[in-house]
């Protein structure tokens, strides 16, 4: 009896050491539990942000190019993604994931007690959370590190992250084969179409293809494809989210594959795209990284047909086997959004830019800010000063400058500055920019105009000689074409990350910078390399291209012995086109100067094809009166041209025109002289010169 009492003795403290044991256990286990939720909740919620491509969107909202990261990545929300692919993926994936933390407990004893009658690995517990954690931070490997890893991010993302967020990461992550990452490029490459609008039978099949992108890809292995399709249609049936006449309706419902990721090929304009890299890093302040893999949405200014028609009209113009460069830029004047850009004639064989990047001679291309300049300093469409060789002498008398006109032309005579303009004449061009002084059109291009380059304080930068960029001298003659109004280049409109946020948006301002009545004098002049009423000793410089031009424009061309350009503009649109060699070599003058009109025109006209014919419309400020083009007096009947010219109020012809009187007229009140003087700036001009 004794002996069984201290057998019993014995055996209650083997059992109160055994619960005082489990119970330290359970407290340890407990503490331990604690720990972890309590590191979790200190490390606080992961990054969900993927590597993904950047889409770039041309203004029509079609998707121009995208960023080459290697995996087509693109997010959506979860209420862009069709309800069939979002049930058919619980079913097949997770069914409690709406019920359970991070992980599956009921399920996971379940896949134990499988795998221990098979003897082998048979049924993975994997919960939704717990997959998206292993994309998002760890590799596949199986090792016990790996897993209590994937355990603690599984928790970080259940403690910071709703149910929603949880599984539109999820689907926007997962890989479902052919470089498809993510539900929207699986959409689009399988079925050419968004995952919204995915149906009961296309989404049952992508639903199972992560559990094994290869084996049941409906391209490589449709037959498996199949067979797994069947399967999860039948558990959606069985878990009541569709009926079973809708699976196997589905079932039977052939599926259209495309198999081709929409945009591969979407490489539209890659001068212009680089330059939408290079703001976005430089202007935007968006590091290279974010900007190749961050998922960003960039909304650029792109015309997509314009971009075709300049492209297209570049490669009609200029023969294959020519080795002539060029460079060309168009923009609406009034928010200096730029629609299209050719930066070169082979983007793979020469990505360098000449559209931002050369800075060329501009040649009388520069005119029209020198003469908006002149204007005001006094001058008008009716200035007159002679055109003639000219030996002109600078610092001090120390030096000489002879400038010539094309074909060595000239009137040897008076012309007025509309003459000048449209005639392209070098003598007066450099009699005034000597006369308002050398510091002024320097001054003028770039407090005004915005041109980023130097011009020279040189007679010759009349004629431009110092280098601009296309770019610059297109947005300048914006400033006329819009009435004035400071504008710069934009590229992009909006830029919205991978999570849809707005993270820039372009914010338009308007700011007159010219004279609103001068830059109207400025413009309507610039129509007359348009109108051979103007022809006065030689031909106007858009003679080549009148017949092809059907609307208002306004314009200049420019030539040097390396480089030919044409800018001009309408109310709607501005367009610059530069051609010339590289190395600059001389332009055969005979065979390459007209490709820069040709091409300038033949866009112009095709892009504004379906576009209202809008005239430039006067200020308040102006007024118009018949002149004669040579004397730049007003024009009587007997005047066998007459031009209507717009002046700024005050400043128009007071003298009648007496070349083309007929005999007995002289006494007409209309016909007859001002007996006024001329005005103190045209007697000083003609002391002077």
């Amino acid at each position: 009896m004794e002996t069984m009492v201290k057998q019993l003795g014995k055996s209650k403290k083997y059992i109160r050491l055994a619960a005082a044991a489990c119970l330290a256990i359970v407290v340890l286990l407990l503490l331990l539990l604690l720990a972890v939720l309590i590191y979790a909740k200190v490390k606080g919620p992961p990054p969900l942000a993927v590597p993904q491509a950047s889409l770039l969107y041309g203004e029509d909202g079609s998707v121009i190019g995208e960023t080459n990261t290697g995996e087509k990545r693109y997010w959506v929300d979860l209420d862009d993604i069709s309800p069939y692919l979002i049930e058919a993926t619980i079913s097949v994936e997770d069914k409690r994931f709406y019920k359970h933390y991070g992980f599956d407990f009921k399920r996971m004893g379940g896949a134990a007690l499988a795998d221990l009658k098979a003897m082998s690995k048979v049924q993975g517990a994997s919960t939704i959370s717990q997959q998206y954690a292993r994309n998002l931070f760890l590799s596949h490997d199986k090792t016990w590190k790996r897993k209590i890893s994937e355990a603690l991010y599984t928790l970080r993302i259940e403690m910071n992250y709703s149910k929603k967020e949880i599984l539109e990461g999820y689907l926007n992550t997962i890989y479902y084969g052919h470089g498809a990452y993510g539900i929207q490029a699986a959409s689009q490459f399988y079925f050419g179409k968004d995952a919204k609008d995915l149906t009961l039978e296309e989404a049952a099949v992508l639903a199972g293809v992560p559990k094994a992108p290869v084996y049941y890809s409906p391209i490589s292995h449709p037959d498996n494809a199949g067979k797994r399709q069947a399967l999860i249609l039948d558990s959606m049936a069985e878990d009541r989210r569709i009926t079973q006449e809708e699976a196997d309706s589905a079932k039977n419902n052939k599926l259209a594959i495309t198999g081709t990721h929409p945009n591969q090929t979407a490489n539209v304009a890659p001068y212009f795209q680089d330059v939408v890299k290079s703001v976005l890093h430089s202007e935007l302040g968006i590091d290279e990284r974010t900007i190749e893999m961050g998922g960003l949405k960039v909304y650029t200014t792109l015309n997509p047909h314009h971009q075709k028609i300049a492209e297209k009209v570049v490669a009609e113009q200029i023969p294959q086997d020519s080795d002539l460069q060029l460079a060309f830029v168009s923009m609406d004047p009034s928010s200096g959004y730029v629609s299209a850009m050719v930066g070169g004639r082979n983007y793979e064989q020469s990505p360098f830019n000449r559209a931002v990047q050369a800075i060329r001679q501009p040649g009388s291309t520069i005119k029209p800010l020198l003469y908006y300049a002149a204007l005001k300093e006094g001058y008008t469409p009716s200035t007159r000063m002679k055109s003639e060789p000219t030996s002109f002498t600078f610092n001090d008398g120390e030096s000489t400058y002879e400038p010539h006109n094309y074909n060595n032309q000239y009137p040897n005579g008076d012309i007025t500055l509309a003459q000048a303009i449209a005639l392209s004449d070098n003598i007066y061009a450099v009699k005034t920019h000597l006369f308002i002084g050398q510091d002024t059109l320097p001054k003028t291009a770039k407090e005004q105009f915005g041109i980023t380059t130097d011009i020279k304080k040189y007679p010759s930068s009349a004629l431009g000689t110092s280098g601009a960029r296309v770019i610059d001298m297109v947005n300048a003659y914006n400033m006329f074409a819009n009435g004035g109004y400071k504008v710069k280049p934009v590229f992009i409109t909006k830029v919205v990350d991978y999570s849809g946020k707005t993270i820039y948006e372009h914010a338009s301002k308007k700011e007159p910078v010219l004279d609103h009545d001068l830059a109207f004098v400025m413009t309507h002049m610039l129509t007359g390399i348009f109108d051979p009423k103007l022809n006065g000793y030689a031909n106007v410089t858009g003679t080549q291209i009148i017949g092809d031009a059907t609307r208002p424009y306004a314009g200049k061309s420019g030539t040097t012995d390396t480089d030919n350009w044409m800018i001009g503009f309408t109310p709607q649109l501005t367009a610059g086109v530069w051609t010339g060699f590289d190395k600059g070599e001389e332009v055969n003058l005979a065979n390459d100067k007209y490709y820069a009109k040709k091409i300038w025109v033949n866009f112009m006209e095709q892009a504004l094809k379906d576009e209202p014919i809008k005239s430039f419309k006067p200020t308040k400020n102006v007024i118009g009166v018949a002149v004669d083009p040579q004397s730049g007096k007003l024009a009587t009947k007997d005047c066998p041209v007459q031009r209507f010219t717009y002046f700024v109020k005050g400043t128009e012809p007071t003298d009648y025109c007496q070349t083309h009187l007929r005999e007995g007229n002289h006494g007409s009140d209309h016909h007859s002289p001002s007996k006024k003087r001329k005005p103190w700036l045209d007697r000083f001009r003609d002391w002077i010169f």
